[in-house]
């Protein structure tokens, strides 16, 4: 799988996910209200709220799964060359600090 498909796949799966969030909350916030406005509801309704929990709950986990990915693609080692690291100590010298036996 190439680079560009799995970062399309995340981008698909981090709108869904989101999109999943959104859903649940808003669900769980018409429960919410329906509960406010009649007490007796809280039995039949609390199951269904608790699923929209779960829901989001979920989609917290497959963003930490997907943040790992993100994290294991990007750690690649860096390594500069010998002629970078003379550049750059070059660069950092103090002027006149190696020059005649100082």
């Amino acid at each position: 799988m190439s680079k560009n498909s799995l970062n399309g796949l995340i981008d698909e799966a981090l709108e869904n996910i989101r999109n999943d969030r959104k859903s649940a909350q808003e669900f769980l916030n018409e429960i919410a209200n329906q509960i406010a406005m009649d007490a007796d509801q809280n039995r039949s309704l609390s199951p269904v709220a608790a699923k929209h929990v779960e829901t989001m709950q979920r989609s917290n986990e497959q963003l930490v799964k997907l943040i790992s990915i993100q994290q294991k693609n990007q750690n690649v080692s860096i390594e500069l060359s010998e002629e970078d690291k003379n550049q750059l100590f070059d660069l950092i010298q103090v002027p006149g600090e190696h020059e005649g036996g100082q």
